[in-house]
């Protein structure tokens, strides 16, 4: 049980780090749509970095969750 308990943890410290990779990744496509861009509206920039906001934003949520659910299931199994 405590191999699993570990190798649990290490998934658990890499979901973390892909959290923050896909957030660094989500606000550097924020900054990267520059006020100019948004007012003009026009572009393939401003919405190739739309999306790039949305999937990274997706991801962040999908490995928090991940991350949530490994947390869960140690806290069972140290029942």
């Amino acid at each position: 049980m405590e191999r699993m308990t570990v190798l649990l943890i290490i998934a658990l410290v890499v979901l973390m780090g892909l959290v923050v990779f896909s957030l660094v990744r989500g606000i550097v496509a924020f900054l990267q749509t520059t006020k100019i861009d948004l007012e003009s509206g026009e572009g393939e920039t401003v919405k190739e970095m739309q999306l790039m906001q949305n999937r990274a934003m997706f991801a962040r949520i999908k490995y928090q969750a991940l991350a949530v659910a490994v947390v869960a299931i140690i806290l069972a199994i140290g029942q």
